[in-house]
């Protein structure tokens, strides 16, 4: 059975990619990641390149490194709620979500970070990158009838094969993924962090926007 999943996430790989047109590279001390953005995710994705362009995401780090869970960059929660409280006349800016089902927490997801609000909008300067675990059938059917979601057969077999965070399905907004350095998302994920998920040496990253040329060998 592995032949036949191995062959259906490719092409869904080649369809993700060849369908798409913004392509970033994380620059991180531990080597390159490059990503494809969503065009279905139209707002998250503009976001996230204008708050590259403004320079916001410049010598940012992973501050919250979870192992086998996700690696979070940007701004922690405490320091954008905290800036809320010292500025209260100052609404706490958030993007509306954008959560589309057939876009879901594979390994390699990126998605937006946010609080616990009940519109599930997004931080504007926090990013995920999904590391995950392999799930059973059975985890898979536990997570349909908790959550009330149904898996496609694509997704069980990503969910299957290469693992994810599936339980964060329809609750957060993935608004991209990793096409190239999986294995640099990985060395992120494994760093030691201390009791507060930070990695105890600084793991950082800049984020590039590709320019055509650079984002046409993705698409032959």
């Amino acid at each position: 059975m592995r032949a036949p999943v191995l062959t259906l996430l490719f092409l869904l790989f080649a369809f993700v990619t060849n369908a798409q047109s913004i392509y970033v590279r994380l620059i991180t001390n531990k080597g390159n990641i490059t990503l494809v953005l969503y065009d279905k995710t139209p707002n998250h994705r503009d976001m996230f390149l204008q708050t590259i362009k403004k320079g916001l995401y410049n010598n940012a780090q992973f501050n919250r490194v979870i192992k086998s869970f996700v690696s979070q960059g940007g701004e922690l929660d405490e320091t954008i709620l905290e800036r809320g409280k010292q500025h209260p006349e100052l609404p706490l800016q958030r993007l509306a979500a954008e959560i589309t089902p057939t876009l879901f927490h594979k390994k390699g997801a990126i998605g937006a970070g946010r609080n616990d609000n009940p519109e599930k909008s997004s931080y504007l300067t926090q990013i995920y990158l999904v590391v995950g675990k392999q799930q059973t059938d059975e985890q898979l059917d536990a997570l349909e009838k908790k959550k009330g979601i149904k898996f496609s057969s694509s997704q069980r077999a990503a969910y299957k094969s290469i693992g994810g965070t599936p339980h964060l399905d329809n609750d957060y907004t993935v608004f991209g993924e990793i096409v190239e350095g999986m294995d640099v998302a990985d060395a992120i994920n494994s760093v030691k962090t201390d009791k507060n998920d930070l990695p105890i040496e600084p793991v950082t990253f800049k984020p590039v926007i590709l320019s055509k040329k650079e984002v046409s060998k993705f698409k032959k």
